[in-house]
Order: C-alpha cells, then sequence, then structure tokens
C-alpha cells in the first residue's frame, strides 16, 4: 500500500516538476500543483493519513520556509524530503498560495 502511495507520489511530482513556472506566486497554479499532495494531505488540504499536518488555512510564509527547510535537508521526513527536493522556489511559492488560501472554519466544542 505505501509503495503505490510512493508511486503515485512520484508521478504526480514528475507532473508538477515539468509545469512552466508562474511570475508570481499563484494560488490556481498551486492548486494544479497540490495533485502530489493530496494522497497525504487531502485535495483542500485537510490531512487524510494520521501522520501528515493539515496545510488548509496556514500561512504562505510558514508553509514556504517548511517546504525549503525539507528540500534543504534542515527538516527531514523521509517522504516529505524525496518530495520537496526536487521543487523549485517558483513551485514552493504557489504551493503555498494554494493552501494557504483555502478558508478554514473553527468551532469551539
Amino acid at each position: 500500500m505505501m509503495r503505490q502511495v510512493v508511486v503515485s507520489i512520484v508521478a504526480a511530482l514528475a507532473a508538477i516538476v515539468s509545469l512552466p513556472p508562474a511570475s508570481a506566486a499563484s494560488a490556481a497554479a498551486g492548486k494544479t500543483k497540490a495533485a502530489a499532495c493530496a494522497a497525504c494531505h487531502g485535495p483542500l488540504g485537510k490531512a487524510t493519513m494520521p501522520d501528515a499536518p493539515n496545510l488548509a488555512g496556514q500561512p504562505a510564509m510558514y508553509l514556504a520556509e517548511q517546504l525549503k527547510a525539507y528540500r534543504g535537508g534542515a527538516r527531514k521526513h523521509e517522504v516529505m524530503s524525496m518530495m520537496a527536493k526536487p521543487l523549485k522556489d517558483a513551485d514552493i511559492d504557489d504551493l503555498a498560495a494554494w493552501f494557504a488560501s483555502i478558508q478554514v472554519q473553527v468551532q469551539a466544542p
């Protein structure tokens, strides 16, 4: 099962890297690129895996910093390090813009 998820992620990641870069952070471009993230983080940034964080509504600056930390090796996670390694700064900015643009509602218990 995990092998299938990783293979799917790698295939989706290849599609992300082949997309033309946007000139400025683009939530629309990020939405397309985020297809590779959906297996663990869900299509709208609400995690589907128990060890994956929710990304929806997180500040773009925070998300970009974390992806760059995975890419550079300062932050380590087997899957995330592999996913972030080929991302260009523009890809990271687009992904961060997409997840930051998702509205999250919080309700008290």
